[in-house]
């Protein structure tokens, strides 16, 4: 069997400092923020899981519908020895790339997660034992130097539609950090959600099961637990609402009354007015001609284009000039 290789990029304490300094400026700015990366925690994650299945939130059937359809085509035109997931989590999504990929040599999965890391690299060498499996923890929204022995072509994939939580700005520096990973001619295989009609984009963040504002919620839970925050869950109700100018969907929590939050470990004492709102996602979609456009300006070039059956999730597959 292949050793299982685990890298670590981040300082053991990244992730505690990143949290204490992301809601330090999170809380005191106006509007209040808060990026979604942090709802997941053990909780959090088994709650997006449960989310992922519901009836309203089609994401993720439509993006598997795509690669089961597609991967055979994906494999042939990268022809592709290592394959980096950025963002992995339980690398699920990554299978039927990985069943289609018959040249592959190396897997390299990125997550802040070690323990997903771990449980996905152990999943996958008992089904894969020749495959080398080289996982790095790490921030994929920052710099990740690649292993030396990843041999190419190279494809990089980010999958689930994450792009969307990334702001324009933010996107742009993104795509430029990939491109700057691979070589040209290599390939970035990329998940994005399609702009379509409000109400199915508003119920697929606000359930009738009401699991998705368990999870947005989530997010104080961890703060509490982590910064000895003293949120109480029942003062803040969910909000799912579509920027229609923006094209995009936002995850807040609103305040029920006037409340007044501590917390120690940043030393803040936050006060929320009634009705004020926290912001903890946005969830931007897209149009193809303006993923085209974003991609071509960080020097990838769009070669393949697919959608599911109803034309609500798009896979687009690039190579780097």
């Amino acid at each position: 069997m292949s050793p299982f290789r685990l890298t670590r990029t981040l300082p053991e304490d990244a992730s505690g400092a990143a949290l204490r300094a992301d809601v330090r400026a999170g809380l005191i700015r106006t509007p209040k923020t808060l990026p979604p990366k942090w709802f997941y925690d053990a909780r959090g994650s088994a709650l997006f899981d449960r989310i992922t299945t519901l009836p309203e939130y089609y994401p993720t059937r439509a993006e598997r519908e795509i690669l089961l359809a597609r991967s055979p085509e994906i494999a042939a035109a990268t022809g592709a020895r290592t394959l980096v997931e950025l963002g992995s989590g339980s690398s699920d999504k990554t299978r039927h790339l990985l069943d289609a990929l018959v040249g592959l040599r190396t897997y390299v999965p990125v997550d802040v997660s070690a323990s997903a890391l771990e449980q996905a690299g152990a999943a996958l060498l008992a089904q894969r034992p020749a495959l080398d499996v080289h996982a790095l923890i790490a921030d994929f929204t920052t710099a990740v130097d690649l292993p030396v022995d990843a041999p190419g072509p190279r494809l990089v994939a980010f999958l689930g539609g994450t792009i969307g939580n990334l702001l324009p700005a933010e996107r742009a520096a993104f795509l430029h950090s990939v491109r700057s990973l691979v070589a040209p001619g290599d390939a970035l295989l990329l998940g994005t959600d399609l702009v379509k009609d409000e109400a199915t984009l508003v119920a697929a963040y606000d359930d009738a099961a009401g699991v998705t504002a368990a999870f947005n919620k989530n997010v104080l839970t961890v703060i509490n637990r982590e910064l000895g925050a003293d949120f109480d869950l029942d003062d803040f109700a969910h909000v799912a609402r579509w920027d229609a100018e923006r094209e995009w969907i936002e995850m807040r929590l609103r305040a029920r009354t006037a409340v007044t939050v501590k917390v120690p470990a940043v030393n803040l004492a936050v006060d929320f007015e009634a009705g004020e709102e926290l912001r903890t996602e946005v969830s931007a979609k897209f149009r193809e001609a303006g993923v085209r456009a974003e991609l071509a300006a960080a020097r990838w070039e769009v070669t393949r284009w697919w959608t599911d059956r109803a034309g609500r999730f798009a896979l687009s597959l690039s190579t780097a000039r």
